[in-house]
């Protein structure tokens, strides 16, 4: 199996994180975290919450990657602490619905706005869309040191952006910020525990996609060290631009209009620019927009790519292109599928059913640290802060959150549990069925299978102890 050549900098991998969080949910989703509680202060508590329980992830997701700073990220965590049956699971619902749909998403939000400055119809905003991911990918294809850079510029502008539009609008408002203002509240009472757990899932889909930067640890310098810094540090850079827009929506905009906006960034434009204002935050949010598209166009093909190294994915998939040394028919594969569910608006299906399974992978992946840590020679560069207090907790939020979608719609979330499930028929009957050597070339058994046999028995054991557990968690 060829090798990626290593050259994204700590610096590279920071852009990465913050640029990959920081999409278009930020103009979008407050309105959603708004409806459901009923103080300004609320609002901002459930935002730093948020950014806290991201961050509770990202420490996790720090100490795995110093452990196994390989290509591949969450992927090789999940083979490497269960089975390669947890890791395949990862990986299919990855390529056919999760990443591909949030790429085909977020393309259509560019699409749509980039809609507000030339007038098209439907299906010229499927074209848009389709010629974004194309063009992203033909990026990502010739070098991951050209995408990389594009997506730093790209995250240095728009967090520029938003600080300016912060400051700016802070300054404008100035003593009519109404924050503490008891009179904008809907309900004077505190806001109960359920609403503001409903919140909180609605603000953690904001945050997503922290973890993408350990994809591509076979190309950082320095991996083990690097990618700690750039998980906690983009985190970091993250909840503070949520924070400090949120805080601008509130000064601007009565609350009553917070939650009831469809588009609360263009509002609060419109009142501090007026009528030009939604222009300018259109031009933000496309620029956000491609930013974070940027950075999962970039770092998931690297999935795929190790996946098919491993035999859990077709072999030609691990091809690494003799010129840009980037995992190319993994980036075209990705490209021409996300282009598809682009193209017929099938994403929002998939996407809405089988996104939150993404939350189940993550407390698998925290539950590991608690397997690895009773293994013999198990070594990271870097310890999780606060253990074992902060993975329990991001565990629990997770499956609360996993809990609440079947609570909520079960029909849907059963659909798309299915969908991740059709996974393991698949690696069966078409990985698990290849035909392997258990003999040595004298013809001796190798004590070394031996010993495999006994790591994967023993990762496949708390594999079910953690289903298990999801299911005592989701019994009515």
């Amino acid at each position: 199996m060829a090798e990626l050549a290593p050259s994204l900098t700590r610096t590279n991998a920071v852009a990465m994180v913050a640029g990959t969080i920081i999409g278009a949910s930020i103009f979008v989703q407050p309105s959603e975290i708004a409806r459901h509680l009923g103080t300004p202060l609320d609002i901002l508590l459930v935002w730093l919450a948020c950014g806290v329980l991201t961050l509770f992830g990202a420490l996790v997701c720090a100490e795995l990657a110093s452990a196994f700073p390989r290509t591949g990220g969450l992927y090789v965590f999940l083979r490497e602490t269960f089975s390669p049956l947890a890791g395949f699971l990862w990986g299919w619902a990855m390529f056919w619905s999760m990443h591909t749909g949030i790429i085909a998403a977020i393309a259509t939000v560019f699409a749509r706005y980039a809609a507000h400055f030339v007038e098209v119809g439907d299906t010229g905003v499927r074209l848009i869309a389709v010629a974004v991911i194309l063009a992203l990918s033909a990026l990502s294809y010739v070098g991951v040191r050209a995408g990389s850079r594009v997506q730093t510029a790209l995250t240095a502008a728009k967090i520029l952006a938003i600080v300016l539009v912060v400051v700016a609008g802070l300054l404008f408002v100035g003593s009519e910020i109404v924050l503490a203002d008891a009179s904008t509240s809907r309900d004077p009472s505190p806001t109960g525990y359920s609403d503001f757990l409903l919140a909180m899932v609605a603000g953690l889909f904001a945050y997503g996609g922290w973890h993408m930067v350990t994809y591509t640890a076979g190309e950082t310098i320095m991996p083990a060290r690097t990618i700690p810094v750039a998980l906690i540090a983009g985190v970091a850079i993250v909840t503070g631009c949520y924070m400090a827009m949120n805080v601008l929506y509130l000064a601007t905009l009565p609350l009553e209009t917070v939650r009831s906006s469809s588009r609360i960034a263009a509002d609060a434009a419109d009142v501090l620019i007026g009528r030009g204002g939604a222009s300018v935050m259109a031009l933000l949010v496309m620029m956000s927009s491609l930013g974070g598209l940027t950075g999962i166009v970039l770092t998931a093909p690297r999935v795929y790519y190790t996946m098919a190294g491993d035999g859990l994915a077709f072999r030609w998939l691990d091809y690494v292109h003799p010129v840009y040394r980037t995992p190319s028919r993994a980036i075209v594969a990705q490209a021409v599928w996300a282009s598809v569910l682009a193209a017929t608006g099938a994403y929002r299906e998939l996407f809405t059913r089988v996104i939150y399974t993404e939350w189940l992978f993550f407390a698998l992946m925290a539950y590991g640290v608690f397997v690895l840590r009773r293994r013999p020679g198990y070594q990271p560069a870097y310890r999780t802060w606060g253990h074992p207090v902060v993975p329990a907790v991001f565990i629990l939020v997770a499956l609360i959150i996993v809990s609440n979608q079947i609570v909520r719609t079960p029909f849907e979330a059963l659909t798309g549990l299915g969908i991740v499930a059709l996974g393991v028929p698949v690696y069966y009957l078409a990985i698990r069925s290849r035909p392997t050597s258990r003999e040595t070339a004298n013809g001796k058994h190798d004590e070394r299978e031996d010993h495999d046999d006994h790591e994967e028995s023993s990762s496949q054991r708390s594999f079910a102890i953690f289903v298990s557990l999801v299911l005592i968690v989701n019994d009515p």
